[in-house]
């Protein structure tokens, strides 16, 4: 999960979903034992596994309310923790005084169907002033027209810089973190790229999560084993059925259930890392982070050197909810593209440079 892996590891299977229960308070879903060789590889120690997982990062510095801030920092202070990135940061780099910005990257990776297009694309400014953080986030099938780049839709980007890896300098998320920040207008210092069983595990460790689903999803694939089987009204749901909740789109059942656009997945997305939050703050115990850190630890890559680490944690553990905005944009659909709401896109560029600067909205209005 360093600059110096080019390829994304490999994921676990999960599986099919089992069938869920008809009242929709609860739907879990049981995985399908893995056939052939069920050895696992190797674990990293403890200490690197942590310190590898810029998703501590996304969950404590932007999300956060974590309680644990203090011991994570305690583990980097005294050397026991090492991200593998040992480039020193200049002072006045660091995030303890330096307003960043990271781009992360949610790519359809998953049993049967290796891919690296991004389905969840979200920028996030934090502001170590103000303990603040805005999260933009965009469709998947945004149309992008951008100088010195093909026009295409922005979830193709990161497989066409993949492809051309191995005849370029440059890393595919080096390449991202280059054209997020052209199209947004703001300089992007970290990536991180997590895959969809990544986002699975995360969940299943902590013990589900709890929606409102919206109406009843139905849609299956044999290919790669999809079985979205969602029913309308309050749920608590495991990492399959999450994955579920955000990825659906149309409806291939009998009868079928209501389609979803681009937008409506990006409002599931937010509600569910709002719930994710609310889940992290519940907490009791440390040892969760273990397990975490355990769940994604072959599923993610990332660039964040050992020193940063250390600050954003020292810095956003005690960030709280509140001070974290929200900025979905959307747009019009016209198949196959999302013409985007360039007012929304202004807005949303805006409320990055605001939280870099440390302007409030209030401010700005």
């Amino acid at each position: 999960m360093t600059r110096n892996n080019n390829e994304l590891p490999p994921r676990r299977s999960a599986g099919n979903p089992s069938t869920r229960p008809e009242n929709g308070r609860k739907q879990p879903a049981k995985r399908a034992p893995k056939k052939g060789n069920k050895k696992k590889a190797k674990k990293r120690g403890f200490g690197a596994r942590l310190g590898r997982a810029l998703l501590v990062i996304l969950i404590v510095a932007i999300v956060g309310g974590l309680g644990y801030g203090g011991y994570l920092y305690w583990k980097l202070e005294h050397g026991i923790l090492d991200t593998g990135i040992d480039k020193p940061v200049p002072p006045e780099q660091s995030a303890t005084v330096k307003p960043l910005t990271i781009l992360l990257l949610g790519t359809d990776s998953r049993p049967k169907h290796e891919s690296f297009l991004t389905d969840v694309i979200m920028v996030a400014s934090l502001n170590p002033e103000t303990k603040s953080a805005t999260v933009v986030s965009l469709p998947r099938d945004t149309y992008v027209e951008l100088d010195g780049y093909k026009k295409t839709k922005i979830n193709e980007f990161y497989t066409r810089f993949k492809s051309k890896e191995k005849t370029s300098d440059g890393s595919a998320e080096e390449e991202m973190k280059t054209m997020m920040g052209k199209y947004l207008n703001v300089k992007i210092d970290y990536v991180t790229v997590l895959d969809f069983q990544g986002f699975r595990d995360i969940v299943d460790t902590l013990g589900g999560v709890k929606v409102n689903v919206s109406a009843d999803m139905c849609y299956k694939d044999s290919a790669d084993g999809t079985n979205i089987n969602l029913k309308k009204g309050p749920a608590e749901l495991n990492g399959d059925n999450a994955l579920d909740y955000v990825r659906y789109r149309k409806s291939n059942c009998k009868p079928k259930t209501k389609g979803s656009d681009d937008f409506d997945r990006n409002r599931r997305q937010n509600e569910v890392l709002n719930a994710l939050i609310d889940q992290v703050q519940s907490f009791g115990g440390v040892m969760k982070i273990g397990s975490m850190l355990d769940a994604v630890n072959d599923n993610m890559k990332t660039d964040v050197e050992n020193s940063q680490l250390k600050d954003l944690i020292a810095t956003y553990w005690n960030i709280s909810k509140q001070h974290v905005e929200f900025k979905p944009v959307t747009g019009t659909w016209k198949s196959p593209y999302v013409y985007i709401n360039e007012k929304e896109l202004e807005a949303a560029r805006q409320s990055l440079h605001n939280r870099i600067a440390g302007v409030s909205e209030e401010n700005n209005n």
